[in-house]
């Protein structure tokens, strides 16, 4: 089972790039297509998926989850420092209760896989195939952008509108996603994105991302990238750290904690476009985080410059134009 969570070439892509000046792009991309083509053949469809979605989770959100916990519990004069909220938002230090909370966490993960599981062997025996595309062909570049751009705007969609009237409604499962997920006031850390009651965790951790998946039959390395990236960030978003890499992600970080500190009264979706367009938004907009993103990269200069130095391109062409027809004027 280890060799196979460790050749999952997406993985090893991310980890282990090969960025010297004697191994060519083209080498990595051959690698990495062979190591693919070994898996796709050595091993079931279902298993490969599971264990990607394992490693992935292990990876991407529970070491880092237990590493931001060591720091805060270890080091809490430094950590308050550089949480949203101060001294306030600092996890509890009670072994037993943070235990419990790691056994829910890892329940709930767990569950999670096993609604893959579910979900991926009802649709292999309804439609004879596996629920994401295991050809040994690797998508195209403009394919993954695509599909990516799907799956992202329809988790944004199920997750706004799932946590808004769902999970902060008035039902019986709104009651229970208040009672595990928003059991203490302050900002969050990041081992609770998994803390939550295990159809609430379902509803809003697992879904959003796996049925836009399901429906444009992805290709399975399409959703174990796009699994990586959320998975990054959701440790990071409930982090509570003030210092989060990225000013699109400090922002989802901010009104992330938000939440949490408000009780669920504001800040529902993943990306802050649905709270700004349904005015549920509080703290540092998603449009304000795009405007620093763009003072950060100096856009608008850089767009002048681009433009002055088009124009400063085509006035070239027509001045070198115009010395070739008086040119040949003159040899007539």
């Amino acid at each position: 089972m280890l060799d196979l969570l460790l050749s999952i070439p997406i993985l090893s892509y991310v980890f282990f790039p090969t960025t010297g000046a004697s191994i060519s792009t083209s080498v990595n991309i051959i690698f990495f297509y062979m190591t693919w083509t070994s898996l796709v053949f050595s091993h079931p469809a279902l298993e490969l998926h599971l264990s990607g979605v394992v490693v992935v989770r292990v990876i991407f959100w529970l070491i880092p989850s237990l590493v931001f916990l060591l720091f805060d519990a270890g080091f809490p004069g430094l950590a308050e420092g550089f949480k949203l909220g101060g001294r306030s938002a600092l996890p509890t230090r009670d072994a037993r209760k943070l235990a419990k909370m790691l056994a829910l966490a890892l329940l709930n993960v767990l569950a999670c896989l096993a609604s893959e599981a579910a979900v991926s062997v009802a649709y292999t025996l309804l439609f004879k195939r596996h629920v994401f595309r295991m050809s040994t062909t690797l998508p195209l570049p403009w394919t993954i952008f695509r599909h990516c751009l799907f799956i992202f705007a329809s988790r944004e969609l199920l997750n706004f509108y799932t946590h808004r009237y769902v999970l902060h409604g008035s039902s019986w499962l709104a009651r229970k996603h208040m009672a595990f997920a928003h059991a203490n006031a302050g900002a969050p850390f990041s081992l609770q994105a998994f803390t939550d009651y295990p159809l609430a965790t379902l509803l809003h951790r697992c879904l959003p991302v796996l049925l836009p998946s399901v429906l444009i039959h992805t290709h399975m390395l399409t959703y174990f990238l796009v699994l990586i990236i959320t998975s990054i960030e959701e440790t990071l978003a409930m982090s509570g750290y003030t210092v989060v890499p990225g000013i699109i992600m400090s922002g989802i970080a901010q009104r992330t904690a938000i939440h949490y500190a408000g009780k669920g009264a504001s800040n529902f979706g993943a990306y802050g476009v649905l709270d700004w367009a349904h005015s549920t938004s509080q703290g540092r907009g998603v449009l304000d985080d795009v405007r620093q993103e763009a003072d950060k990269h100096h856009v608008q200069e850089k767009s002048a410059n681009k433009v002055d130095h088009g124009a400063k391109t085509v006035h070239e062409g027509v001045d070198s134009l115009k010395k070739r027809l008086a040119r040949s004027k003159n040899d007539e």
